[in-house]
């Protein structure tokens, strides 16, 4: 009975028409596809294993990546405002003063002597200046202990949304970081003396203030915003010119 259900077979599919279908849809039409649907579920549990493991490293790479990013951007930046007038001579990042202070340096630059207030002004940008390496190293740290979120949706996001997350993670715990070393920067560069004698001399403490605080509360926000402002252009740098991935990890995730 087996021989001539074979030689059944086999003489349809001599006498089928090529074009109306091939010797294996004939044999499917037989025979069912159940082997077919299983080696297409083996097919499937295999594919997802494989990209189950492609995406845990991927999630990897793209975690080391980022990272890498944010630290090679943090040292060159810290490099570049560090230098003299990295701040200063920087109009995109140059300190103003704050507040009433910056009022009455403008009020009395228009008459010819705002001369005191324009020194206090260059005391500062100095005094961040001194500090920047110790806040781009202040950054590194954070970078090296955060926990990179999404780290694949962050590569494949915006121009700066490695900088972006890092700073909504961590900017306030840089803020209370820097303050000290700011501070005696700003005592070093002679700013914080300035401020009193200036207080004085207009009496400030009508406007119900602290300028000594208020100076301080606006260099460390400001040179923190300097340095970010920066970092996100080296973040932008590193995922659009090739030149600047200089490592095979950044190679790897953002090409090159």
């Amino acid at each position: 009975m087996k021989r001539i259900l074979l030689t059944f077979i086999f003489a349809a599919a001599l006498t089928t028409p090529v074009h109306a279908q091939s010797f294996g849809d004939f044999m499917k039409s037989i025979f069912g596809n159940s082997g077919s649907k299983k080696t297409e579920e083996t097919s499937k549990s295999a594919d997802n294993k494989t990209s189950g493991i492609a995406a845990a490293l991927t999630q990897s790479d793209a975690e080391k990546a980022l990272k890498e990013a944010l630290v090679i951007g943090a040292k060159t930046v810290g490099t570049q405002l560090s230098a003299e007038n990295g701040y200063f001579g920087d109009k995109k990042i140059k300190i103003p003063l704050p507040g009433q202070i910056g009022k009455l340096q403008k009020n009395l630059a228009k008459v010819g002597f705002s001369g005191p207030l324009d020194d206090l002004q260059l005391r500062v940008n100095r005094a961040a200046e001194a500090a920047a390496p110790e806040a781009a190293n202040l950054v590194v740290d954070a970078v090296r202990n955060i926990t990179m979120e999404d780290a694949i949706s962050l590569v494949k996001g915006g121009e700066t949304s490695a900088t972006d997350f890092l700073r909504l993670k961590t900017e306030t715990k840089l803020e209370a970081l820097l303050r000290p070393r700011l501070e005696t920067a700003l005592e070093d560069a002679g700013a914080l003396k300035v401020v009193d004698d200036i207080a004085s001399k207009y009496d400030l403490s009508q406007y119900n203030m602290d300028p000594r605080k208020d100076i301080v509360d606006h260099s460390v926000d400001k040179a923190l915003e300097g340095l970010f402002f920066y970092l996100a252009k080296e973040e932008k740098e590193i995922r659009s010119n090739p030149v600047k991935r200089t490592s095979d990890i950044l190679r790897k995730v953002f090409g090159g």
